[in-house]
């Protein structure tokens, strides 16, 4: 399976996940760190992949939906964007519905 058909399996098997640098106890980066903690305040499972440590995703992520940087959140299925975007959505309210949603809520 090629890292493009792993993006896309991974994405559709998880209702919500994080392509992020680092994990969620751990993040690598201050983009992937803030966008993780308002993931984290959702209250709901998440899945995440951390690109460091898998460097054909790190490599293919970003033709797969078009979106060059990380993090990318996606929720079911769909890339909601990077970090400003998913800070913006929080604060708004819009991610913890997304998010309840997608966790069947």
């Amino acid at each position: 399976m090629d890292a493009l058909d792993r993006i896309r399996q991974q994405v559709e098997e998880n209702p919500v996940v994080i392509y992020m640098k680092g994990t969620p106890q751990f993040p690598m980066c201050g983009f992937s760190n803030r966008a993780v903690s308002a993931l984290k305040e959702c209250g709901k499972p998440f899945a995440y992949v951390n690109v460091l440590a898998d460097q054909e995703i790190m490599q293919s992520l970003p033709s797969f939906a078009n979106w060059p940087t990380f993090p990318q959140i996606y929720v079911k299925g769909e890339l909601i964007g990077g970090c400003d975007i998913t800070l913006e959505m929080f604060e708004s309210g819009e991610l913890q519905t997304m998010v309840a949603e997608a966790a069947g809520e």
